[in-house]
């Protein structure tokens, strides 16, 4: 099995539902005429430690779910991945697929409580697997990250580069996520592809990272901490693109794949705020702050093998996708 179009009717199960990825992901089905059960626990995805954005997150998922429900084809239900019992509630149904992006996610959160990203990362993603097992769906996705490369001086990097060295908790979380992949997709048959999201941007962004967190603070006149020398990189990607990414490869079956998803054009923090500046009209306020534990001085995609393999090709520029994300804040996201 290499590549062929999966066949087959039934729903795609799709877990973190109401998170910033995985609505915009359930729209884009639902707009195809897909069948969705969307699953999610709609807790606060920031990490224990931090109650008060978790609590803005769960805010934040509960309005993406408002978008979705009532939709035709739309089937939610209030599941925990880290419960088997729970999940138990959806052998019954008909599925065709699975894509996995329910987890905890942020860097620096994961290094306060360790602890909950791998109960939530890896035991939730081998819940997941299991439960594939059994439902026997054409095709498993996973919501893995490009912080597996680690600190690497290789760029652009690819996914033949060695990643055995995550340097934070959450990226260790999403290396063992994918080996147990490996080892379904080996131990079971079961079709998977595993595919690696560079710094995801766009409406409905997640409150707790650079861009939303920019955005909101030089629009209302307050500094922002700006962590290092401000040349370290990112490979910004825009939500839109990682979301044709993700249904590209829901609709492939390869026995074992793994796929970067990013925009492959990096920019310095410097540079990234500047953006941010002239597509808000105001200067920034900074606050040099040092460089935090876990974080990576650069991120750069090569999707040479997204191309080729699933027809992945970001369209999105850097300003074009600061814009549409600008235009929801004001519209939507500011509570002034």
């Amino acid at each position: 099995m290499s590549g062929v179009e999966a066949r087959g009717t039934g729903s795609c199960l799709l877990t973190g539902c109401a998170g910033f990825i995985g609505s915009h992901v359930a729209e884009a089905l639902l707009e195809r005429g897909d069948s969705v059960i969307g699953v999610d626990n709609l807790g606060g995805d920031l990490g224990l430690s931090r109650v008060s954005q978790a609590r803005t997150a769960e805010t934040a998922k509960e309005k993406n779910l408002a978008l979705l429900s009532g939709r035709p084809g739309f089937d939610f239900q209030k599941l925990d991945i880290r419960d088997m019992a729970q999940l138990k509630a959806l052998s019954g149904k008909d599925v065709k697929s699975v894509i996995h992006l329910a987890a905890l996610v942020g860097v620096r959160a994961s290094i306060e409580d360790p602890r909950s990203y791998f109960d939530t990362n890896v035991m939730g993603t081998l819940n997941m697997l299991e439960l594939a097992r059994r439902l026997g769906p054409r095709a498993f996705v996973l919501g893995s990250s490009s912080s597996v490369y680690g600190d690497s001086d290789k760029v652009p990097f690819s996914e033949t580069d060695r990643t055995d060295s995550p340097i934070s908790p959450y990226a260790a979380s999403k290396k063992a996520c994918e080996v147990a992949c490996y080892t379904y997709s080996r131990s079971y048959r079961l079709p998977v592809t595993c595919l690696r999201f560079f710094t995801v941007y766009g409406p409905r962004g997640r409150r707790d990272m650079a861009p939303f967190k920019f955005m909101d603070a030089i629009s209302k006149g307050r500094s922002i901490d700006v962590y290092g020398d401000g040349t370290s990189e990112r490979d910004y990607t825009f939500v839109g693109d990682i979301v044709a990414g993700v249904l590209a490869a829901s609709d492939k079956l390869f026995d074992f794949e793994i796929i970067n998803l990013g925009n492959s054009d990096p920019i310095s923090l410097d540079g990234f705020i500047k953006v941010i500046e002239e597509v808000v009209g105001n200067k920034a306020t900074r606050v040099g702050k040092p460089r935090q534990p876990g974080d990576v001085m650069r991120t750069c995609a090569d999707v040479s093998k997204g191309k080729r393999l699933i027809g992945y090709s970001p369209r999105t520029g850097l300003r074009e996708g600061l814009e549409a994300m600008y235009s929801w804040y004001v519209s939507e996201a500011d509570p002034r």
